[in-house]
């Protein structure tokens, strides 16, 4: 039986996967855990989460919310999971991890032409193949990447934000609220701070010891997973005007906080919280001195430590046409985090276009053209444009978009405009 190869059975991979699946097109499906673990796995689960439990926005005004909308249209396995398996998480999408995951092996395996391969590849297989190792690959099957593409390893550093058990919260200091009222009231979990408590923990925070960098990598952060301690050497206000700023949320007795740390639900059941912009490479010892400074934390149990991992990923706009494919090797699709698309949402959808793509070009079909006014278009574009300048990863965002035809001073009406036109003609295309 002809198979198609995807590698790496991570949210792009099984995105992959599933869209070649659904259409009747048999998949090898290789898989180096458990039997090979990664720097940021904890298991051999199908589809980890492993920085946070949150897709993000869930609203079509603003650019990742539109992107999960038009996911649900090109019937998104990742989507489908992610709505299945949802917690109370505000105006944003938040999944319990291990059900999540659990659902997406489960839907995959049913298929009776999906084969497994449970080891790890140093070197890309021939035929039809879609690489999805995300930016962990292992060295082996990295360094056969480079070697492939000729360029030289690109990378930035990406960090996890500790979880710890709900019962060791005191919520005699913490309150349940949203920002701004969204969600039910209990979504999150709040710890304020006055300004002499914050300021203690804040000199705590910048003179922290952290887990050092090997000699030759540099430090490089993509901005939307900068560690907390990094940010707050900008200045005493960096965080507090970022992860910890108090606006929009009331104190139970009607002030305002100086400074608020939010806790957001890992599992349905409410017995484990993320400490949400807190992503860290700070020691295990100081995580626990420095984050227990925070009212309400004095007595936290750490279930999960903040740790950091390198990121790797390709210069696409060099290497890859407009479909994914690599120029030199038009059978070989790539797809998630290492071509350069940032985020969860984004891998997936990445994963979902490669599949989509590889299937038509298994049935000798025409390749889709995925129209450039949608997020899934205005990103294949990023991927094929890039930014100008040196090529950085990037989440979805409306300034990848074309402008519309009219010009619209106000953002809000802008986006809401951009997103009904993209839906609208993605609707036209999933429609055929």
């Amino acid at each position: 039986m002809e198979f198609i190869n995807v590698i790496g059975a991570g949210l792009a991979g099984c995105e992959a996967a599933w869209q070649l699946l659904r259409r009747g097109v048999p998949v090898r499906l290789f898989e180096m855990r458990p039997g090979k673990m990664t720097p940021a796995h904890r298991s051999g689960g199908w589809a980890e989460l492993v920085c946070s439990n949150s897709l993000r926005a869930a609203g079509v005004e603003n650019a990742v919310g539109l992107l999960k909308a038009e996911m649900r249209l090109l019937d998104s396995l990742i989507l489908q999971a992610a709505d299945a398996t949802a917690i109370p998480a505000g105006g944003a999408l938040a999944v319990d991890r291990e059900r999540f995951s659990a659902y997406i092996e489960e839907k995959l395996r049913s298929f009776p032409d999906l084969q497994v391969v449970e080891q790890e590849l140093t070197e890309i297989p021939a035929g039809l193949t879609i690489l999805a190792a995300g930016p962990l690959a292992s060295d082996a099957l990295t360094r056969a990447i480079l070697e492939l593409t000729g360029s030289e390893e690109l990378y930035f550093h990406d960090a996890i934000a500790p979880i710890v058990e709900a019962s060791s919260i005191d919520m005699e200091k913490a309150f349940f609220a949203s920002r701004y009222g969204k969600g039910d009231g209990t979504d999150y979990l709040n710890c304020p701070m006055n300004k002499e408590e914050y300021l203690v923990f804040y000199e705590a925070l910048v003179g922290a010891e952290v887990f050092p960098l090997r000699d030759f990598e540099k430090e490089k952060h993509f901005t939307g997973c900068m560690p907390v301690e990094s940010m707050a050497r900008y200045g005493e206000d960096a965080i507090r005007f970022g992860p910890l700023k108090p606006v929009g949320l009331e104190l139970p007795d009607g002030s305002q906080a100086y400074a608020v740390l939010q806790l957001r639900k890992e599992n349905a059941e409410g017995s484990m919280y993320n400490l949400v912009g807190c992503q860290t490479r700070l020691t295990r010892g100081e995580q626990q001195r420095v984050f227990r400074m925070i009212p309400g934390l004095e007595q936290a149990e750490f279930l999960r430590y903040g740790s950091m991992h390198r990121n790797t990923f390709i210069n696409s706009p060099q290497v890859l046409d407009g479909y994914q494919r690599l120029k030199t090797r038009e059978d070989l699709y790539f797809a998630g985090q290492i071509t350069g698309v940032e985020g969860y949402v984004e891998s997936a959808a990445s994963g979902l276009m490669a599949g989509m793509l590889a299937a038509a070009q298994f049935r000798g079909e025409a390749l889709p053209e995925f129209p450039e006014t949608t997020a899934h278009g205005s990103m294949l574009r990023f991927l094929r444009a890039g930014g100008g300048g040196s090529f950085q990863p990037m989440n979805v965002n409306f300034g990848l978009f074309p402008p519309l035809s009219q010009k619209i001073r106000n953002k809000k009406e802008r986006y809401a405009a951009l997103a009904q036109r993209a839906l609208s003609d993605m609707q036209a295309f999933a429609g055929k």
